[in-house]
């Protein structure tokens, strides 16, 4: 099993208007974007050409909202430990890895 493209933990994932968990995980893996639960437990999942994402105006640096199979869902990346990488900072690493998978230019 490789390694997968993208990975985040801790990230809050919210369905407008309820939060689905405040300590989850998105993950890049074999041309697939999954949203798990803090169990590991799969919200949602689709190939990352179904997968459209982006960081709206009126959101702060560390929220994204991506639409999975026709759900918006709103991810908050952002990392509460100390020595780690701000939230806008993992969210462009999200988008830039979602792109990448997808082969858009």
């Amino acid at each position: 099993m490789a390694e997968p493209e993208f990975s985040a933990r801790g990230v809050r994932i919210a369905r407008w208007p309820r939060s689905l968990t405040r300590a989850g995980e998105v993950r890049i893996e074999d041309g697939r974007l999954a949203l798990l639960t803090s169990y590991g437990s799969e919200i949602d999942s689709a190939p990352v050409s179904a997968v459209r994402a982006g960081r709206p105006w009126f959101a702060k640096s560390d929220e994204t909202v991506a639409t999975v199979n026709g759900t918006k869902y709103r991810l908050t990346l952002q990392d509460h430990d100390r020595g780690r990488e701000d939230g806008s900072q993992t969210s462009g690493r999200f988008l830039a890895a979602l792109k990448r998978a997808s082969g858009r230019s």
